[in-house]
């Protein structure tokens, strides 16, 4: 087993990114080449949305199924170790998401999540993105 001090632990949680992450990067050369443009990470919007389409008021947001607790994802499994730091952390990334799409739809935004475990089958990506831009 693997134990960490708190100095290891603050390392590797820093190398996390929460921008330009692959499944971020992969949804955006997915949108690029289906001839949308797209502005990045709108700092003037409420939850920073990873994909802003402002002539369109929407956006996309890419999320990770462990970090944004995924409902009914295999992907997503919650941490065997130190439940009670990592349950809180994550529902409070839960609940901070659905304020932030609240905020956007009362701004007149429509927004659209993607989840990292939708990269899987492009094809059906592919079609809920075009339903959503179109």
């Amino acid at each position: 087993m693997d134990i960490l001090t708190k100095r290891e632990r603050s390392v590797r949680m820093g190398l996390i990114r929460s921008t330009d992450t692959k499944p971020e990067i992969a949804v955006r050369r997915l949108v690029y080449g289906m001839g949308y443009r797209y502005r990045l990470h709108g700092k003037n919007l409420p939850g920073h949305p990873d994909l802003v389409f402002a002539s369109r008021l929407q956006v996309i947001f890419v999320h990770g199924c462990f970090w944004h607790l995924h409902q009914n994802c295999s992907h997503c499994r919650p941490p065997k170790s130190r439940q009670d730091y990592w349950k809180p952390k994550l529902q409070r990334n839960a609940e901070r998401d659905k304020q932030t799409q609240q905020k956007l739809r009362r701004m007149g935004w429509r927004y659209l999540v993607v989840w990292e475990c939708e990269l899987r089958n492009q094809s059906k990506l592919i079609r809920k993105i075009m339903q959503f831009l179109a």
